[in-house]
């Protein structure tokens, strides 16, 4: 293994409350998809970490600053690319439709657009993001007509198994933290319609950290992804027991 010692330093990093992805769980312990992946990542370059919760745009406005050194979970923009390096990718955020279990066959949809001249409703969350198809399509009226917007996936769940819609739209790690939690694995099943995926990346503050300890996290990735580490931990949060 590298050694990068000669670069070691303590790393402010922030997160915030994202079931399955960062919370704390009733050990009061920092766990989540994203903490497993990114303590794996520093542990093997040798890097320590100092943690602060904070909210998402405080913490991107003290990356920018210098005052906060690390975010994790985050998506390219050109607007942060002003002010931070980006890692190489080391998950990639997803949404899917899921449906009730033996019905992904049966429910016809080839892509986002062909909801318009259907008979189904699809449950979606507040605030959430399904991205470009879905922001262009929800503007029209005839798409409007076969959407239900929820507060939460309890609330998507509760449609589904009363009927009133046909499948909802949400991330398989948190998809699995549902169905763990309830003890409903094998009620649900992904349908192969495609709705949106993007790569999710660990930012580093320009004003605070070296470019070559973005250089030694990427090679870590990198070795990660190779040994087949990466997957493991992914598939874990990923897929139902």
């Amino acid at each position: 293994m590298v050694n990068f010692t000669s670069d070691a330093k303590n790393f402010y990093v922030g997160w915030e409350l994202w079931f399955p992805y960062q919370y704390r769980n009733s050990q009061q312990e920092l766990v989540g998809l994203d903490f497993e992946i990114f303590n794996t990542i520093f542990a093997k370059v040798g890097y320590t970490t100092e943690y602060t919760e904070l909210p998402w745009k405080r913490h991107l406005h003290y990356i920018k600053t210098g005052e906060m050194d690390v975010a994790m979970g985050a998506s390219l923009s050109e607007e942060r690319q002003r002010y931070a390096m980006f890692s190489e990718a080391y998950r990639q955020e997803t949404v899917n439709l899921f449906v009730r279990n033996g019905q992904a066959n049966s429910i016809k949809l080839g892509g986002l657009s062909d909801l318009t001249n259907s008979n189904y409703m699809i449950g979606i969350e507040s605030g959430y993001y399904y991205g470009d198809e879905y922001q262009a399509l929800i503007k029209t009226a005839e798409f409007q007509e076969h959407i239900i917007e929820v507060v939460d996936i309890e609330e998507n769940v509760t449609l589904l198994l009363a009927g009133h819609i046909d499948g909802f739209l949400v991330d398989p790690a948190t998809m699995k933290a549902f169905s763990d939690k309830y003890k409903m694995a094998g009620e649900f099943e992904k349908h192969a319609l495609s709705i949106y995926q993007a790569d999710i990346h660990i930012i580093f503050s320009k004003k605070s950290v070296k470019p070559g300890v973005v250089t030694a996290i990427n090679q870590t990735i990198g070795d990660l992804k190779k040994s087949g580490e990466l997957d493991k931990i992914i598939n874990k949060w990923n897929h139902p027991n």
